[in-house]
Parts: structure tokens; sequence; C-alpha cells
């Protein structure tokens, strides 16, 4: 296993970074990738047949199948966004533009999701789509029996691959199956489960994710569309740079993947985030995820040595990368102010952009530190040094 923390910047200003589920820091080689496309290669894709705009299309199109390839798919069926909240945004309104849903049709999700992957289920309801929620316990874990049991009559599940709050590893694999038997639909939002953990998407029809959790630029993201669907879907954003041909009365449409990417790209940022595969592929995800795991058992059993600290979550085998916890009587925001000014320790609080979660765990807010693979033992020692002061200072 490489020795990675030379290659981070950030580590310059001795920042003890747990933000990792908000976002990542970058390396170098991400960081030269994407200025040495603007120093070199900048120009405009597809159109141009000048010597810049042959590089570029070739640069972005590579990247294309090089984040296909860390997923398990084509190039084709590998849709460039913004980011994980735009892919499934794309999704929903997609699916239904096309009519692949329809009113009637029931949309199942938990309560670990994410807001990027409640809100654009909820906007469909005012063309008669329904929700259906699948509860977690009071420590926040979800069964996945339980979300099996929530598929009859449904149309699509779409349902988080790794909780941002609990850090729970949901056993897709377990969910996929039981999907194509009742002939459901599965959307994997993967913005904290691919930076984490292998994955690919064989047996799935839609996974979204993003870049700047894994070691990527941010403002750049994908969405995985299976084959079966690439045709069957219709782009709601349209403009240049999609169209096959357009005259006055109609306009068809430029073959799949480039039919859904209208108007100038983030090619840079392309860029970017196939250098971030190419680090994470070097490293090697199995490597990651064991880290990870091996970093995350060490702060609970610190954690748990603490009588002043709920923690969150399952807090066994399937608890990965991300720690949420509150420390009592003491308000989330003063423990990270704290944790910042006096132990140069970056953790983030607040509900995390999941506040039905939060409303389940009767938590305002909490607590989340969250690890990567430049993390180590030493700063999950003083964080766990950072909480005891704070206990002593305020609780």
């Amino acid at each position: 296993m490489i020795d990675v923390r030379r290659d981070f910047p950030y580590l310059e200003r001795e920042i003890i970074y747990l933000d990792n589920a908000a976002t990542t820091q970058k390396p170098f080689q991400v960081i030269e990738a994407i200025s040495n496309f603007y120093r070199k290669h900048n120009a405009n894709i597809h159109r141009g047949i000048h010597t810049l705009s042959v590089e570029a299309t070739d640069m972005y199109e590579k990247a294309r199948e090089r984040v296909a390839e860390f997923i398990g798919a084509s190039g084709k069926e590998l849709i460039f966004t913004y980011g994980a909240t735009s892919s499934i945004n794309f999704l929903a309104e997609n699916l239904l533009f096309s009519g692949i849903l329809k009113e009637g049709d029931v949309v199942v999700l938990t309560l670990l999701e994410h807001h990027s992957n409640i809100l654009p289920w909820q906007r469909l309801k005012r063309f008669g789509i329904s929700l259906r929620f699948v509860d977690v316990d009071s420590k926040g874990v979800l069964k996945e029996g339980d979300v099996i049991e929530a598929l009859d009559g449904a149309k699509l599940l779409s349902i988080t691959g790794l909780s941002n709050v609990t850090g729970q590893k949901v056993n897709i694999d377990m969910i996929k199956e039981a999907v194509k038997k009742r002939g459901v639909l599965i959307h994997v939002d993967g913005a904290q489960l691919i930076p984490h953990s292998p994955f690919d998407v064989e047996g799935i029809d839609f996974l979204s994710f993003s870049a700047h959790k894994m070691l990527g630029p941010t403002g750049i993201g994908a969405l995985y569309v299976s084959e079966t669907f690439l045709d069957k879907l219709e782009p709601f954003f349209v403009g240049g740079g999609m169209i096959d041909r357009v005259t006055i009365q109609e306009s068809t449409f430029a073959k799949p993947p480039e039919k859904y990417e209208a108007g100038t790209p983030n090619i840079a940022g392309a860029v970017g985030f196939a250098a971030a595969v190419d680090y994470l592929e070097k490293f090697g995800m199995k490597n990651v995820e064991e880290h990870e795991r091996e970093l995350v058992n060490y702060a609970i059993d610190k954690l748990k040595e603490l009588p002043y600290v709920t923690l969150y979550g399952p807090l066994d085998e399937r608890h990965t990368s991300i720690i949420s916890f509150n420390v009592e009587g003491v308000h989330p925001h003063d423990v990270a102010h704290i944790l910042d000014e006096e132990f140069k320790v970056a953790i983030r609080t607040g509900h995390h952009c999941a506040q039905p979660l939060m409303r389940k765990l009767k938590a305002v807010a909490t607590c989340r530190a969250s690890f990567y693979l430049y993390n180590t033992k030493e700063e999950v020692d003083k964080l766990i040094e950072g909480l005891k002061r704070v206990k002593e200072w305020i609780g």
C-alpha cells in the first residue's frame, strides 16, 4: 500500500481534516491534471477540427471511459453531470418526461436518504407519483429486509449505498436481487459509496456519484444509465452539443451519452475526475475500504470509552468511513468550534442534509467525523483528546 500523505498539499497546513463526507482533499496528481489541461489543451470539444479541439475531445472521452471502467460500465452508459445532486434531478425528470414513471407509480425511499435523494422525487408528487419511505431504528440503522418488504407494487427504488450520517453500508447486492425478482427499477445514490468501496453496476439500472467526494474536482459527477434505458430516456435538458439535426419545426438528438449532455461540459473537471480514479485504483479500493474500516473501528472503540458521548449507526461490520456522535450537554456547533480553534481538527456539524433521519434520531444536529485514505490513527487520537477537553471546558 502506497504512502499517500506526501501527495496532499493541504497537509502543509497541519490541519486534521475529518470532513471527507462533505468533500475530499485533492492530491497533486489531480491538481496537475486539471492545470495541464488548461495550460496546454484548452478548447471546446466535439465540433472543432483544429488540433486543440481534437485533443480536448480525446481527453474528455477518454476520461468518460476511465470513470465508466471504474464502476464496471461502458463509456456510452456514463453521462457526465454537475454532481450527484444533478444526476438524481436529471434521472427523476427524465424518467417522468420519458413516460417511464407515470401517474400512480410508487417510488420507494428510506429514512437514510440525503435530501438530494428525496427532493427530486418529492417534486414528482404533483404528477401523481407516490413516495413510500422505509423506516430505520432509533440508532438510524436500516434493515435490508424492510426495504425488500416495501417493494411490492413499486416502480422504482432509489436508495443510498452508504449513509452520509450513520456510516452504514447498505447491502446493495441483497437488495438488487430482490428488485429484479419483483420487476422494480433500482437507482443507487453512490455519492458516499463509490469513493469508499469497490462497486460494480451489474444488476442495477442507475447510479449517481460525484467526483469531489473521491479526490476529484467540484462541479462534476456522473450518472450511470444501463444500456437498457439509454434510448428510452428523452432528454429534459436540451441545447447545443447534443443534437443531430435541427429545423425550425423539430429536432433530432445525437446518440447517447452525448444526447444527454447539452452545452459545454466541465471538460477540465472530467480530466480531473479520471485522474482521481487513477489515483484511487493505484491505492486500491479494497485497501481504501480496509483502511477506513480500521480507522472507524479504532475511533468507535475510543469514543465508547467516553461515557458522555452518544454514538449513532450500526457500530459493527456495516459501519464504515463516517461516525456521527453527540457530546452530552454541549451543542455540536460548540464542539466543532473548539476542536477547530484549539486542536486544528475539522469535523462537520448540523443535520447533514438529512432532516427526516435527524427527527428519527431525536437530534437537532450531530457531530460527524468522516475519514479517507490519508487519515491516521494519530489523528483519531487528537480528536479524542479534543473531545475530552470540550467536556471539561463546557460540559
